[in-house]
């Protein structure tokens, strides 16, 4: 394959610039001649004869929308390697059409989700978030929940056999939890695979002490965490969101929260943003953080290496690791 010429496409010149290190840089370099400056705007004339020298558009966050008039004028385009997520924010139907190869960094971005994910089931198994707020409310020591706490032999229950539902699975394994997994589309024997006792979500709910949600935003799991589900975790339980937050019944969580009953961790919510004077903001019990899961500050090199090793991978195999197909889309995240 001839050598390839790269644009890259996303918000801003200072998002490239964290995504691709000097590392990154050169190895890209040994396959493909990069455009120095960054397409921010489907309509940046400057850059109209970069793009429509373009065989492959290395994009990130905020990357211009790949319909009609914009492909119209990148003839050339043969690969779309995406250093992030998902890719159906800028990537149209009609982009499907014009037969090009889609990549994503999905798989990278996952590990820093997946560590999030960790971090928080140890923490909230241990009754960190209840404890630091009576220390910071009480001014003394003599804490003791009057709910089971600990991670010693600590139910923990994985909705999803999702990418980062699986890495979290994995990284469980070397504590001493009892695993399970919820999710219709395994089977007992490929959960018991992945280091999980496999049954269903109201099993799931009423055994758990902590619940950490990996299923894609897909209409049959829209809302699949409501009123009637939240009912059926135990007392002192915690709900963590890093996937989506349209997954759960925004209002009935923050009732059985306001209750006492139950607590939450949520990186991720509904509506996104949250209104300023939303109730999850003052209610105690839920530990809020704003979409930080995912990849960011030095993880963000993680992606970007992800990206290049495709074109890397393409150039000179034309194949790629990562592929998104665009019959596989209306599963994925």
């Amino acid at each position: 394959m001839s050598r390839l010429r790269v644009l890259l496409a996303m918000r801003s010149a200072a998002l490239a610039e964290d995504l691709l290190d000097t590392a990154a840089r050169r190895r890209l370099a040994e396959v493909a001649d990069i455009c120095p400056q960054v397409l921010t705007a489907a309509h940046d004339v400057g850059l109209g004869e970069a793009l429509a020298q373009a065989d492959v558009l290395l994009t990130g966050w905020g990357a211009p929308r790949l319909d009609d008039e914009l492909l119209a004028r990148a003839p050339r385009l043969r690969l779309v390697a995406h250093a992030a997520g998902s890719v159906k924010s800028f990537l149209t139907p009609e982009a499907w059409r014009h037969e090009l190869r889609v990549s994503s960094a999905a798989e990278a971005n996952g590990v820093a989700v997946a560590e999030y994910s960790l971090a928080m089931i140890l923490l909230a198994a241990k009754r960190v978030f209840d404890s630091e707020r009576f220390l910071r409310a009480e001014r003394h020591m003599a804490w003791a929940p009057d709910v089971p706490f600990g991670n010693e032999g600590a139910c923990v229950g994985i909705v999803g056999a999702s990418r980062i539902g699986r890495r979290v699975l994995h990284l469980l394994r070397p504590f001493s939890h009892r695993v399970l997994l919820a999710d219709p589309t395994i089977e007992a024997d490929d959960a018991a695979h992945l280091g999980a006792e496999h049954v269903t979500l109201p099993e799931l709910l009423r055994r758990s002490v902590v619940v950490s949600l990996h299923a894609p935003l897909l209409p049959s799991t829209e809302g699949m965490v409501g009123a009637a589900e939240l009912a059926l975790l135990p007392r002192g339980a915690t709900l963590i969101n890093t996937a989506r937050g349209r997954l759960v019944d925004t209002a009935a969580l923050v009732e059985e929260v306001r209750s006492g009953r139950l607590r939450a961790v949520l990186d991720v919510t509904d509506p996104e943003p949250l209104p300023p004077g939303h109730p999850i903001f003052v209610v105690p019990g839920i530990v809020l953080t704003p979409h930080v899961a995912g990849a960011l500050g030095n993880e963000l090199r993680r992606l970007g290496a992800s990206a290049v090793a495709e074109v890397v991978q393409y150039a000179r195999h034309g194949t790629l690791h990562h592929e998104v197909r665009p019959e596989a889309l209306a599963e994925m995240a």
